[in-house]
């Protein structure tokens, strides 16, 4: 016999439990990157409250700790680089003794001049109005405009060669296998 009565519009509950299961991940992605750019510019704030320029770090800090000191250090996702005149190379800490207007005794962060990567040992704005950042590389003192740091930059990682970072006692790169 042949029944006429509408099917119920109940969704089964093992459906339900799916599109559950598909969602949530998608909303913990999405709030971890919320509390990514949480730290980025929490930090940006820190820096700008410091007389330096925001776009010092990348937009990928994962955290960063100030102590009473003034002892900086910053964690991001990965090792990576990223563009200002020229590649500057993140390890995944980079730490620094935080003042006014300076970053000293960095590690962490490297520059590549001239094909060499050199690691940054200061930065310094002693004047703002002068429009200008001086970058201690050891060998020489870069000075750039402020303008280049303004705003944190995207952080890429190497691909092909991985940049090996020995903190200030060598810089090299190895073949990735």
């Amino acid at each position: 016999m042949l029944s006429l009565t509408p099917r119920s519009s109940v969704v089964p509950s093992h459906l339900i439990l799916l599109l559950l299961l598909i969602l949530l991940p998608l909303t913990g992605s999405a709030a971890a990157v919320e509390e990514e750019n949480s730290y980025s510019s929490d930090l940006h704030r820190v820096l700008h409250s410091h007389g330096l320029p925001a776009g010092l770090f990348p937009r990928s800090v994962k955290s960063f700790n100030l102590d009473q000191t003034g002892r900086l250090e910053v964690h991001l996702d990965r090792p990576c680089l990223a563009q200002y005149e020229t590649r500057v190379f993140f390890d995944s800490v980079v730490r620094a003794n935080l003042s006014f207007g300076q970053l000293k005794v960095l590690e962490g962060m490297s520059r590549e001049e001239l094909f060499l990567w050199l690691p940054v040992k200061y930065i310094l704005v002693t004047d703002p109005s002068s429009g200008l950042i001086v970058i201690d590389i050891g060998l020489a003192f870069k000075h750039l405009s402020l303008s280049r740091f303004e705003d944190p930059p995207i952080c890429k990682s190497h691909s092909g060669l991985m940049l090996k970072v020995g903190g200030r006692k060598g810089v090299g790169f190895t073949a990735q296998r």
